[in-house]
């Protein structure tokens, strides 16, 4: 009797039985996840140096120590997704090499520049909220690496998002300086972490098979409501503002209205003509290029511990 495994996948998919690496799976569902999970992995990765940059200026050193575990956090969750992603038969040194030489994106909204320490704020409430929203259903998605590593990533996230608004919490209650630095980074981020749920989904060429495999549980807009509802709530405690003058509340619908995104800036951005995206992947090519001797060094040692385990056998 032929087995029908397209059919067995399927029936997996609706029993919300998760699909693991040795399971049959159509090709086009083993592309997808490892365009997502390896594009996730890489934002982990790239999303480190807007951060980074600030470690050494933070304000304080409990900032400074705080901030450095956060960038730590960042490094962890993409090794966590490159692991996920290996077991889809791509190696390492591919998804790498996909990422340096521009083949491979990531969230386009680390392509803007970190311009004051009220950015190390609105990144951690708005970039990684934004974030959280996406990852959460992700906690759920069918293939069962991405899930599992998803559980912790999100646990770690949600501190991140906390940490980030208490720093904008505290400088919305300083200066008329500090007041001022917070409501800038507010509004320069806003409009880019709107567009982090990807485009709308009438344009998405992705989200329609995602959905009926599970990969994805919420379409974009259906996530980038949910976050602007979120976010007007929690401006209040700020006593900031949302750049956006089209923000009001719909009656009939039960959420907020909002203004049109620049879809032109989105996609000049993922195209690699944003602010800073010839910088962050000649970081990237930089910190590769310096490691290269720790790479060889590891592979020479790995070489003389195996030769020296044959003698012993013989």
């Amino acid at each position: 009797m032929e087995i029908n495994f397209e059919a067995l996948f399927l029936s997996k998919i609706d029993k919300e039985i998760k699909i693991e690496p040795k399971d049959w799976m159509p090709e086009k569902y083993r592309q997808t996840n490892i365009r997502q999970i390896s594009q996730h992995a890489h934002s982990e990765i790239v999303g480190m140096l807007p951060e980074g940059a600030w470690i050494t200026r933070a304000p304080s050193l409990k900032r400074k120590a705080i901030l450095l575990a956060k960038v730590q956090d960042e490094a962890g969750h993409g090794l966590y997704l490159y692991s996920a992603a290996e077991t889809l038969n791509i190696s390492r040194d591919e998804m790498t090499e996909q990422l340096l030489t521009g083949k491979a994106k990531y969230s386009s909204i680390f392509n803007y520049p970190s311009l004051t320490w009220a950015d190390m704020g609105a990144i951690g409430w708005l970039v990684d909220g934004a974030a959280i929203l996406n990852q959460v259903m992700l906690c759920r998605t069918s293939y069962g690496p991405y899930a599992r590593a998803m559980v912790r990533i999100c646990k770690e996230e949600s501190f991140h998002q906390r940490q980030g608004f208490e720093i904008l919490l505290v400088l919305s209650q300083g200066t008329e300086e500090q007041k001022a630095m917070c409501q800038d980074a507010i509004n320069r981020w806003w409009w880019p972490s709107l567009m982090m749920f990807g485009p709308t989904d009438s344009e998405s060429t992705n989200s329609d098979q995602s959905m009926k495999w599970k990969i994805k549980r919420k379409t974009n807009d259906e996530l980038r409501q949910q976050f602007v509802d979120m976010a007007v709530q929690q401006i209040k405690v700020l006593n900031m503002t949302l750049p956006d003058a089209d923000l009001k509340w719909n009656e009939e619908r039960k959420h907020h209205d909002f203004g049109a995104i620049n879809w032109d800036e989105f996609w000049q951005v993922v195209k690699g003509n944003g602010p800073c995206n010839k910088e962050r992947l000649d970081a990237r090519n930089k910190a590769w290029n310096d490691g290269a001797w720790v790479r060889e060094a590891a592979v020479a040692y790995a070489e003389k511990k195996k030769k020296r385990e044959q003698i012993k056998v013989a």
